[in-house]
């Protein structure tokens, strides 16, 4: 088990991608600190890890909201005594064409992909610091940080934040031994992937776009996070790993299946 003991805190882990990194982590032999404004949901994550034999406690957390941030840090080590991973994962998606948008789908959109990535990985980061053993922070980013959606201005542009962000951390922290790094997923079979797929002419012109012909599963993002937080990666920091389908490298389009 590659996270054997290793205390392990994801945000937005109620549902999707996040949730996968809880279930998959805990698999690994992680101790699981579940974060979610979604309390209901992120309890049910907490007990289908218990349930698998697993160590998870659920803590609220707003992470547009600094305090929030402090507090998730200091329940994860009430509850397990240090961290060690810090997944920051949790985000919004508003979708609307660049003329419709308002200062508040601007600002809300900021406020939980941008700053709040930088809230919780500060508070992480300086519990890291603090036990003096290294850790690794991982950046949920997205293709998106270097390509554009027109009718997800917000979200794209956090993303493209997350990116710096990511090389900022890493370039920052390496000398305390902690390793920063990002995941970049393409089109995921979550809720927030089947929102850009809502009828069959966006889920052609995004499987178009797809060489491998079909949406990830949150499972496969949670893989690359389990190697990023694991002593595997000891070596790799300020580096973002796309798992999108191959489709970033491409510059035409594909055939799609019915």
């Amino acid at each position: 088990m590659r996270l054997k003991d290793k205390v392990c805190v994801i945000t937005g882990a109620a549902q999707g991608i996040g949730e996968a990194c809880a279930l998959r982590f805990a698999r690994e032999g992680g101790k699981i600190v579940v974060s979610d404004v979604q309390a209901e949901k992120g309890e049910n994550v907490v007990q289908a890890i218990r349930k698998a034999g697993g160590e998870a406690v659920f803590v609220p957390c707003d992470v547009g909201d600094k305090k929030s941030c402090e507090n998730l840090i200091a329940e994860a080590v009430k509850a397990f005594g240090r961290i060690d991973v810090h997944l920051n994962n949790a985000a919004i998606l508003v979708a609307k064409d660049f003329l419709d948008l308002t200062e508040d789908d601007w600002q809300k959109t900021l406020r939980v992909n941008l700053t709040g990535f930088f809230y919780a990985g500060q508070a992480a980061a300086r519990q890291l610091v603090a036990q003096g053993t290294g850790g690794s922070i991982i950046n949920m980013s997205s293709i998106n940080a270097v390509v554009a959606i027109p009718v997800a201005m917000p979200y794209t542009v956090c993303k493209g934040g997350v990116l710096q962000l990511t090389k900022s951390m890493a370039l920052a922290l390496a000398p305390s031994g902690i390793r920063v790094n990002a995941v970049g997923p393409g089109t995921i079979a979550t809720d927030m992937g089947k929102t850009m797929m809502a009828n069959d002419e966006a889920r052609r012109r995004v499987m178009s776009r797809t060489p491998m012909g079909r949406p990830g599963e949150p499972d496969e993002v949670a893989s690359v996070c389990v190697f990023l937080a694991s002593d595997d990666a000891s070596y790799i920091t300020g580096e973002t790993i796309y798992c999108d389908g191959g489709r970033l490298p491409l510059n035409y389009t594909v055939p799609v299946k019915d």
